[in-house]
């Protein structure tokens, strides 16, 4: 983290994509995986206290929307996905399953798979639900907000909780993108 705080973020985010292009690591936007890689991804997930548990079945739902995949060959090395939520007949995608291979993660390749899934969400309601402090300031780098509880709208807020994935503001932030900043109140 301490390598971006004084650059500027396209300019890490191209080091990156230079970095995993020398690598011969290719990033692919996909919206279809086999089930033995779900499976691997959800019991990674299981593992993992920094992610919330993801059923294969729920990744299925989750990759129709997008995942970005860091790849060499049939090797992953990252991934993030896009979970769909529906509030008063809006779609409000929220980032989840950001993962990046031990051996990865001292290259920015999260802030790159983040990134680029921010991008392909631009005319979209997006939030970022997150514990990691790292991952908060990836957030703010890529021009999300930081908003609380108090500030959403209480059907979202219904809907996370059913999803169990409303969280205390302690230990976990919320983001969203300027699109959801800009009309939240249609969601109220």
């Amino acid at each position: 983290m301490d390598t971006i705080l004084n650059t500027d973020v396209t300019s890490v985010i191209n080091k990156a994509e230079i970095y995993c292009s020398q690598q011969g690591i290719d990033i692919d936007l996909v919206y279809k995986l086999p089930e033995s890689v779900l499976e691997i991804i959800s019991e990674r997930s299981k593992e993992l206290p920094t992610l919330y548990f993801v059923s294969v079945d729920l990744l299925r739902r989750r990759i129709k929307n997008g995942c970005f995949l860091l790849r060499r060959g049939d090797e992953i090395y990252g991934h993030i996905f896009a979970h769909e939520h529906h509030v008063k007949g809006r779609s409000v995608y929220e980032r989840a399953c950001l993962w990046v291979n031990r051996d990865f993660r001292n290259y920015n390749l999260g802030l790159l798979l983040m990134s680029r899934m921010t991008e392909l969400f631009t005319e979209s309601f997006l939030i970022s639900i997150a514990q990691t402090p790292k991952v908060h300031y990836y957030n703010e780098l890529l021009g999300m907000t930081h908003v609380t509880l108090a500030q959403m709208s209480t059907v979202l807020v219904e809907e996370l909780e059913k999803l169990g994935k409303l969280r205390d503001e302690l230990n976990y932030r919320y983001y969203v993108n300027p699109c959801f900043e800009a009309e939240s109140k249609q969601l109220k």
